[in-house]
């Protein structure tokens, strides 16, 4: 089996890559070959099967066709320009989330058998704000540009999927904390940055309130999900193939309560509140909650709890971040 990520060098697409190359499996078959597509060469790694790793423009045709060989059964089409990104630029969030989408799409469907093609839109393709708990028939109707792009791509993919050029399954991903290395341009990037950055030793300020909620993923379960979307039975799914994976509700003032629990008071201490109109008047539209009954029904692991999630982090990616850092 022949499987491309594009984003391959996102945080998210390397954890998906080294699990791939560790478990040499996808499902019950063995994967013959991964290619790794970013906008920068993805770091290569040891692995039982060739791996190819390609830097190129995810909106460039060309580009994509060639991360996307003819014998490939399976991409993670995990690239995106991020939320305050993409709305700080609409040009660059069109570009890469709109016709990065555009250029898989046709990559895929030049193939000589219709892929599976995991995508990753979001929670912020919804609305309803800090009241809402969106159940799994919501309406999609975004209040920023990235929300936009990633609901225009959804409905690509399913109609691609309704005229049998590829099989897709879109995971609309909860704000995935806690992400390693440095904060990056997310609207979201407080909700890791306030446990991140404690655990550093570093203090950080939040621009929400405390009683501020967020639905929430560990990086573990979103690696989970993509496996498992790469290899569910999709006929149950019809035309909608969207999932609102089972992730977790919690407020800044419960994230503390779990670092405080985990790491001490200290590290609690290290965060601080001064409110920011720019994030808040992007996150304000955001739903708080979902009700995924759809994904659990087909499959899709419920997330841990937040105690856990921060435990993850700690075993997983704390000394890689302090060494990117420069932080003894």
């Amino acid at each position: 089996m022949q499987v491309t990520i594009l984003g391959g060098a996102g945080f998210l697409g390397r954890k998906l890559a080294r699990r791939l190359v560790r478990d040499g499996v996808l499902g019950s078959r063995r994967i013959t070959g991964l290619t790794l597509f970013d906008l920068a060469v993805p770091q290569p790694m040891p692995s039982p099967f060739p791996l190819r790793c390609l830097a190129g423009d995810v909106a460039d045709p060309d580009a994509v066709a060639h991360a996307i060989p003819q014998d490939t059964e399976v991409v993670f089409h995990l690239a995106a320009v991020v939320s305050a990104a993409a709305e700080a630029d609409f040009d660059l969030g069109l570009r890469v989330n709109l016709h990065g989408t555009l250029a898989a799409l046709q990559a895929c469907r030049a193939l000589a058998r219709p892929p599976r093609v995991v995508f990753t839109s979001s929670v912020a393709s919804f609305s309803g704000g800090q009241d809402a708990v969106v159940p799994d028939d919501g309406r999609q109707l975004p209040t920023n540009s990235y929300g936009a792009q990633k609901a225009i791509g959804e409905l690509l993919l399913q109609d691609a999927s309704r005229r049998g050029f590829l099989d897709a399954v879109s995971i609309r991903l909860p704000t995935v904390m806690v992400r390693p290395g440095r904060p990056n341009k997310a609207a979201s990037s407080f909700v890791s940055g306030i446990i991140r950055e404690p655990l550093l030793g570093i203090a950080t300020e939040c621009p929400v309130p405390p009683d501020f909620a967020v639905w929430i993923c560990s990086p573990r379960s979103a690696v989970e999900w993509f496996l498992h979307a790469a290899t569910m039975d999709t006929t149950p799914l019809g035309l909608d193939r969207g999932i609102n994976p089972p992730g977790r509700s919690a407020t800044v003032a419960k994230m503390l309560n779990a670092l405080e629990e985990v790491a001490g008071r200290e590290a609690r201490s290290r965060v601080s509140f001064v409110p920011d109109v720019d994030i808040q008047k992007i996150v304000d539209g955001w739903p708080a909650a979902f009700e995924p009954d759809r994904a659990r029904l087909f499959g899709f692991a419920a997330q841990e709890s937040i105690e856990e999630l921060i435990r993850s982090f700690i075993e997983d990616d704390l000394e890689a971040t302090k060494r990117e850092r420069g932080i003894e």
